[in-house]
């Protein structure tokens, strides 16, 4: 192998490392709630540079955040099965070159959306970073079993972010749809902290995994579920949705409950609880419930 192809190699490695501090997996999510909000503050279909500039700007936002969260749970990601290779605790990546490439991020997505976007924007985009960071990883995580659902408002930003950028202010179907994003976190994260419970226990992370048993958390799951659901119909009236939103907010919805209920009486009757089921069933949700968001609008019925 020449010296040429090893060096080709080591900055593929180097790069790969670098975009997997920004956790691409949450970003798509973050994006998910996004752009379909456009379509909706808009009306119909928004302007395409604008969308995209909201993408990039959102993307690098979102990319800083989990950054610095890497930088600073790397002492705990060393000792998780789930973080045990990341790029900081594998070594690809520095301390230092994580707390740089962070902070270059942040600055560059608060200009950028500052120029393309507008002040609004911008600045819910830098509130967001440090709601994840400061707030969550700095000073909820670590600290309390309610760690996520407090600390969960910073990846409901991501809507208010869409509208600002379309309309330069806010509205109540924003806020409607923050609220749902809110409520859907806990049962979208509560049963991956039942999936790696040892792993949270091991680095005394309060977890509701951890500090609850299985039918507690699984019933938790269903309350949060249902408010989610019912959050959803809310927007009908508010916004003034149509059959499209309207039928997947109550079809979808239903299927989320119905996983919800499954992972409860499972953990009731002492079987396994399968929390990867509701976990990825959340995500579908969101998703499908979003694309009814983006669709509704274009359609006159």
């Amino acid at each position: 192998m020449s010296d040429q192809t090893v060096r080709k190699s080591s900055i593929g490695r180097t790069v790969k490392a670098y975009v997997t501090l920004t956790k691409p997996r949450v970003l798509e999510l973050l994006l998910v709630s996004t752009v379909p909000v456009m379509f909706l503050a808009q009306g119909g279909l928004p302007d395409l540079w604008l969308v995209l500039a909201t993408v990039i700007g959102g993307s690098l936002s979102a990319g800083s955040a989990a950054a610095f969260n890497m930088y600073l749970d790397r002492d705990i990601d060393a000792h998780m099965h789930r973080t045990e290779n990341r790029p900081l605790v594998t070594g690809e990546v520095s301390a230092r070159g994580a707390l740089v490439f962070s902070w270059t991020l942040a600055i560059t997505s608060s200009v950028w959306l500052l120029v393309t976007t507008n002040w609004l924007t911008a600045t819910l985009s830098a509130t967001a970073i440090f709601f994840y960071v400061v707030i969550y990883t700095m000073i909820l995580k670590r600290r309390t079993e309610q760690n996520i659902v407090w600390g969960g408002i910073a990846g409901c930003f991501p809507v208010l972010i869409g509208w600002s950028a379309v309309t330069g202010s806010l509205d109540w179907p924003a806020f409607i749809l923050f609220l749902l994003v809110f409520l859907w976190t806990p049962p979208h994260y509560w049963p991956l902290s039942m999936k790696y419970k040892d792993d949270y226990e091991d680095v005394d992370v309060p977890m509701l995994g951890v500090t609850r048993n299985a039918s507690q958390v699984g019933l938790q799951v269903i309350l949060y579920a249902w408010a989610t659901v019912a959050c959803s119909l809310l927007l009908v009236p508010i916004a003034d949705m149509g059959l499209v939103y309207t039928v997947s907010a109550a079809v979808f919805g239903g299927w989320f409950i119905y996983e919800s209920h499954r992972l409860y009486n499972r953990a009731v009757r002492g079987t396994e609880p399968r929390p990867m089921r509701v976990f990825h069933a959340s995500i579908t949700y969101l998703t499908l419930i979003f694309v009814a968001v983006a669709v509704d609008p274009l359609l006159p019925f």
